[in-house]
């Protein structure tokens, strides 16, 4: 999303009217995902829908971009002729550039092997998140080499940012905006700044961009647990605007698991990571993912994994069926997992989730929570849904909230009345 953002900043820089419907549109652009095999079909059933107007003359020019483009190029081109221009996963800010020619020409192609770009503060951003919160990549790319991921081949080796960088957008995002939650992002923030000292600096990041957030919220995504410093959890206790709320994607439980996936962490030491941030961090929220039908998994390991869950508890969890990418380690694994024992499996723990987070909120019934108001329901002037801290933005649950004189970007206290499944229901204080 955040990149999409950057491409129509650079669009509205050079005066391209840009449109919501492709229906209306001369030139259309799709900026792809390539990660996993669900993200790649609907990156190409979009693709195609757009070519089809294309050949109705509805469009003139179709651009693809991204990981899509930066992992298949060839084929894409080769396969749907009706696209013009083919640009990588760090060459979509060309794109402006090329659109005259593409206007003019036969086509572009854009594929920088491997991807460097990093964007600053400088990069003017159309948001396309809620007015009232936005995303702040930290830095790019990946140097982990999970054997499942094909991100560094899509996005390039890590690259962090400035320290002084992210506190200038995070000053701007404040001010232009008035946003209420900067939302950090990185495919492994706690990695930042690894790959210029050889150590985690996202502890001093933090340090420097709460005061700029002051009484509103910093939230922190994408956290790998080989990288989870008590520098970084120091940062959280001491910082009320920072949510307690930690995404910790631990992928698997069962050690000779842990080591094929190449994650870097024995399942003690994920273990005690867990046992130290419920005791140091007050009413934490954890929120996890995990792959289920690894090559090799077997049904004890998957059992071991399921004991796991039913333990720790989860307050939020994301399960993910293993999707075999070519070009990745894992792809080559002997004992590949069949499609209908992944799935039965996926279903077991979504199941067992669904119980937990029912437990967990109905543990909240009475007490009164911070939230921030995302938006109106219907325009009745009495119904709303928000977000306390321990709900991040598109991932996780939501509260429908009863109150009056409420707009979005509101933070009131709400006092929770009943739950479902992943949501609850309160009142305005």
């Amino acid at each position: 999303m955040l990149d999409s953002e950057i491409l129509l900043g650079l669009l509205n820089e050079r005066s391209f009217t840009i449109v919501d419907e492709a229906e209306s549109a001369d030139i259309a652009i799709v900026n792809t995902c390539g990660f996993i095999e669900d993200a790649k079909k609907e990156s190409i059933d979009i693709i195609l829908q757009l070519a089809e107007l294309k050949k109705e003359g509805i469009i003139q020019k179709l651009i693809v971009a991204g990981c899509l483009s930066q992992r298949y190029p060839d084929e894409l081109k080769g396969e749907i002729k009706e696209i013009d221009g083919i640009f990588g996963s760090s060459d979509f800010i060309k794109i402006p550039g090329f659109l005259n020619k593409l206007v003019s020409d036969k086509g572009v192609k854009e594929v920088t092997s491997t991807p460097d770009f990093l964007y600053d503060h400088t990069y003017s951003r159309n948001l396309l998140t809620l007015p009232h919160y936005a995303y702040v990549k930290i830095q790019e790319g990946c140097s982990n080499r999970c054997t499942y991921c094909v991100i560094p081949d899509l996005k390039g080796p890590r690259r962090s940012r400035d320290i002084g960088s992210v506190v200038k957008e995070v000053e701007k995002l404040r001010t232009d905006h008035d946003i209420k939650e900067a939302v950090i992002i990185g495919q492994d923030t706690t990695s930042f700044g690894l790959d210029r000292s050889g150590q985690s600096e996202l502890a001093a990041l933090l340090r420097e961009v709460t005061p700029v957030m002051k009484d509103r919220w910093i939230r922190l995504l994408y956290t790998h647990p080989a990288h989870f410093t008590d520098d970084l959890i120091d940062v959280m206790t001491s910082n009320k605007n920072i949510c307690k709320y930690v995404d910790l994607p631990v992928q698997h439980i069962n050690s000779d698991i842990l080591k094929k996936m190449n994650r870097m962490s024995t399942a003690e030491e994920i273990k005690t990571l867990i046992d130290r941030l419920r005791r140091r961090i007050d009413d934490v929220t954890l929120r996890t993912s995990i792959i289920v039908g690894f090559p090799g998994e077997t049904e004890d390991m998957f059992n071991e994994l399921l004991d796991f869950l039913e333990k720790v508890k989860f307050d939020r969890l994301g399960a993910f069926i293993y999707s075999k990418e070519e070009g990745t380690p894992a792809y080559g694994f002997p004992d590949q997992v069949p499609e209908e024992i992944k799935r039965e499996r996926f279903d077991k723990v979504m199941r067992l989730q669904q119980d937990i987070s029912a437990d967990n909120n109905t543990k909240i019934i009475g007490k009164t929570l911070k939230t921030l108001i995302d938006e109106t329901i219907n325009d009745d002037p009495s119904q709303f849904i928000g977000r306390s801290e321990k709900d991040a933005p598109e991932v996780d649950g939501v509260i429908f909230v009863k109150g009056k004189d409420l707009k979005p970007g509101d933070f009131v206290d709400v006092k929770i009345t009943g739950t479902m499944e992943y949501d609850m229901t309160g009142d305005a204080t």
